[in-house]
């Protein structure tokens, strides 16, 4: 899809954080009726499974929403979201984990995660 500018990512971001704030919720709610179906429980108070399948079918869409602005979603839980760029004609991921409420990181392709430095 190309690569984003850190000022595309970040605006790009604001615009997926209904969207990741949402897959957050849903995932939450489908990990506590998955547990209560695997207990035997028939139902949990958030339901039981046609309503375990209705959030996994949610999930999937919003997964798709956020891979169809071109970021890269790279993790579940936690939620870790990479927007390709080049800083500096050096290729990078600006990197947006779950609980942040801006893209203020990126890596290395060649470093991934661990190498996560913030953004001049």
């Amino acid at each position: 899809m190309g690569l984003f500018t850190v000022d595309e990512a970040r605006a790009e971001l604001a615009r997926l954080l209904p969207v990741l704030d949402e897959l957050i919720a849903v995932r939450a709610d489908a990990a506590e009726v998955a547990v209560a179906l695997e207990r035997g429980e028939v139902r949990c108070e958030l339901g039981g499974l046609p309503e375990l399948k209705g959030m996994q079918a949610r999930l999937d869409e919003l997964m798709t929403q956020v891979q169809q602005t071109g970021a890269e979603l790279k993790g579940f839980a936690p939620l870790l979201v990479d927007f390709p760029a080049d800083l500096d004609g050096v290729p990078v991921l600006l990197c947006w984990l779950e609980g942040d409420r801006r893209l203020g990181w990126y890596h290395r392709l060649d470093l991934g995660f661990a190498g996560r430095r913030p953004l001049p």
